[in-house]
């Protein structure tokens, strides 16, 4: 926002909100500098923001004819003086800090956004670069009319720009440590995608960035992506969640066809409007996304095969490319999502429609998994029944270690829900603990019927 004093005149209503904001603003980043307690420190940083979304508001507000204070011509210009203010900045940087004015290096200006310009001064080391940084500041500072003045921010290193608005970096305000891995416009937090990707992409970053292991980085991708098409990764890693926000969508969406679909089996425990729908993209004959989702518990109940196809194209590629590419080159970004560790690919058996249908099931031996005939008594053949002893064992250590996963998985969510002594009462199906615990509920079911069935077997 451009803020111009004209001494001889009144100053105006806007100047004096603007200038009250941000001086708060600058005390309170001020203060979070010297805190130390973790506490005090989130809140210094909540007030920080607040007063910078005030303050940033004072755009929005001008611009609505329907308000306290608008006028359109404030507004209309706020983004014209702003782009001529990135404008001067980079020229004044790039003329000032050039070999022609005895400087080691030609500073760039790689990037500017709103309010803020990136510059790459040449120097590898954190302490000189900030020194520029600052000093940069005050110069060009002195080119525009007060109060608007440039402050140093911080300093990425390494810095990763893929394009306009997306970028990441470590986050230095300091030369003896990094505050923080910080990144914009990258699928890390966003709930329209699933948990493996946010995983997966912070996984990567922090490989790139902070450990400086590019080929770490492409080793893990490649195992993730093999995980995910054997089937090895957990269902709740590929649970998608979005608003069901209305019915009457232009399109078909997957999470309005399903809650149609969920409506129609239970009406009572179907999403409503304002819920948050959450499904898994499974494989059935048809071929469109809304198609395709499916309840999670619907999934976990029959053992119906996930999409990992679907997940691979449609949520990791675009992502991981976007990292890759300026890294390894557009070729070998591509190899990442198509080599020989995409080729083996594993797909669960379902236990009711399609071909289940004409299946017969026949009861195998627990121990070397062969056919047993009906005349068989027990669940072990006569070559396996002098290892019956051992393959008992085994069968109960198994349901021993499922029974312990889910009492933990039950503890966690007591203690999340504020009680030891109760059952947890808990659906949130946005929480990744929910499904494991269903899962590992499921697990120790299937594996005691198991155990039951060595009851006939004689040994």
């Amino acid at each position: 926002m451009l803020i111009i004093h004209k001494h001889h005149l009144r100053k105006g209503l806007l100047p004096i909100i603007l200038e009250e904001l941000l001086s708060a603003r600058k005390q309170a980043k001020n203060d979070l500098k010297k805190e130390t307690d973790p506490f005090k420190k989130g809140v210094l940083n909540g007030r920080q923001l607040a007063l910078k979304i005030s303050a940033n508001s004072v755009y929005g507000f001008t611009g609505a004819t329907i308000g306290k204070l608008p006028c359109l011509a404030i507004s209309s210009s706020v983004t014209a003086f702003g782009r001529e203010m990135i404008e001067k900045t980079k020229q004044e940087v790039q003329d000032h800090y050039c070999i022609a004015n005895g400087f080691k290096y030609d500073a760039q200006v790689i990037y500017g956004d709103t309010d803020s310009v990136m510059v790459k001064f040449g120097y590898d080391d954190l302490e000189t670069c900030m020194k520029m940084g600052e000093e940069a500041a005050d110069y060009v500072s002195t080119k525009f009319l007060n109060p608007i003045k440039l402050e140093f921010e911080k300093v990425y290193f390494p810095y990763l720009l893929i394009n306009k608005k997306r970028y990441a970096g470590l986050y230095w305000t300091n030369t003896k440590k990094f505050d923080k891995m910080d990144t914009k416009g990258i699928e890390t937090v966003r709930r329209d995608n699933c948990r493996l990707v946010s995983n997966v992409i912070t996984k990567v970053l922090e490989l790139i960035l902070e450990r400086r292991d590019v080929p770490e980085a492409e080793s893990f991708v490649k195992q993730t992506i093999a995980d995910l098409l054997q089937n090895r990764v957990d269902m709740q890693q590929l649970v998608i969640t979005k608003a069901l926000s209305r019915q009457d969508y232009a399109n078909k969406q997957p999470h309005v066809e399903l809650a149609e679909r969920m409506r129609k089996r239970d009406a009572g425990s179907a999403p409503a409007i304002g819920d948050r729908v959450a499904y898994v993209v499974i494989k059935t004959a048809g071929t469109k996304a809304y198609e395709k989702s499916e309840d999670p518990l619907f999934v976990l109940e029959n053992n119906l095969p996930i999409d990992t196809k679907y997940y691979l194209e449609n949520q990791l590629s675009n992502p991981l490319t976007r990292i890759f590419e300026p890294i390894l080159g557009e070729k070998r970004a591509r190899e990442l999502l198509t080599g020989a560790h995409t080729r083996t690919v594993t797909v669960a058996a379902p236990t009711t429609g399609g071909l289940m249908k004409f299946v017969k099931r026949v009861q195998t031996c627990k121990g070397c998994k062969s056919a047993l005939p009906k005349s068989n008594k027990g669940t072990l053949c006569p070559n396996c029944l002098p290892k019956a002893g051992q393959l008992y064992s085994e069968a109960l250590a198994s349901l021993n270690a499922l029974e312990i996963k889910f009492s933990r998985l039950w503890t966690q969510c007591q203690r999340c829900q504020g009680s030891l002594h109760q059952d947890v009462l808990c659906a949130n199906k946005d929480c990744p603990i929910f499904y494991m615990r269903k899962k590992a509920q499921k697990d120790v079911a299937q594996q005691a019927l198991e155990l039951e069935k060595w009851n006939d077997t004689e040994w």
